[in-house]
């Protein structure tokens, strides 16, 4: 039998507030994304594309509708149940970094590892293999606020796939970032997901991310056009 879908949503709803005040975010969203594939979610501001990536990612609930991805079914999963499932199958990287300023680089993309059992000695070892990898292996014992922009979200990277996920969510990952370090990061990116055949699904506003991805995702007002 074939692999399923890295991502499958039918038919997502959601909405904020209540009454005259509601704001419909998603309305009736239809996407798959397959197996491997590097896809961009583009869209104006407002449009429902956050709100998208993080009901795919287990960090929110649609109100209808139904999201699989590699073939769970994320409906009915407990918050500790989601927090697993994030933990041990999806990567994220986000806008602003989000590392820990009092761990090093090396710890910092650690972390993941150790909170799913393994022990220090292995979560350093695989952790200094991604800092390898992402032209950090120098920097590891340093800490993040001794690291520029560019070199913060390299370990980001680095941690986002540190247990080898199948799926890696990014939101505006250069959006923190001047030109030429976010294309840099694109780059590591791209070749990163495809050396490791990981599935890449990121919002963005760059020009440059749709560059390295095989599918542009367009929404407006909560739908995909």
């Amino acid at each position: 039998m074939s692999a399923p879908p890295a991502v499958e949503c039918r038919g997502l709803l959601k909405a904020y507030g209540h009454d005259r005040g509601r704001n419909v975010a998603l309305d009736g969203v239809d996407l798959t994304i397959e197996q491997g594939e590097l896809a961009a979610i583009v869209g104006p501001s407002g449009s429902g594309k956050s709100t998208l990536l993080h009901i795919i990612g287990a960090m929110d609930r649609p109100d209808s509708g139904v999201v699989r991805v590699s073939g769970r079914d994320l409906a009915g999963l407990t918050d500790g149940e989601a927090s697993r499932f994030r933990r041990e199958h999806l990567g994220f990287v986000f806008q602003f970094f989000n590392l820990i300023p009092t761990l090093s680089a090396l710890d910092n993309v650690a972390l993941p590892s150790r909170l799913r059992g393994a022990s220090i000695t292995e979560a350093r070892e695989g952790a200094q293999s991604l800092l390898d990898a992402v032209d950090l292996g120098d920097r590891s014992r340093d800490y993040p606020e001794t690291l520029s922009g560019g070199q913060q979200q390299r370990v980001a990277i680095a941690r986002a796939l540190v247990n080898s996920p199948k799926l890696v969510l990014a939101d505006e990952p250069t959006g923190a970032l001047d030109s030429a370090a976010g294309e840099q990061i694109l780059q590591f990116l791209a070749s990163l997901a495809r050396e490791q055949n990981v599935t890449l699904l990121m919002v963005t506003h760059s020009d440059a991310a749709l560059a390295i991805v095989d599918r542009r995702v367009r929404i407006e007002d909560g739908r995909i056009v």
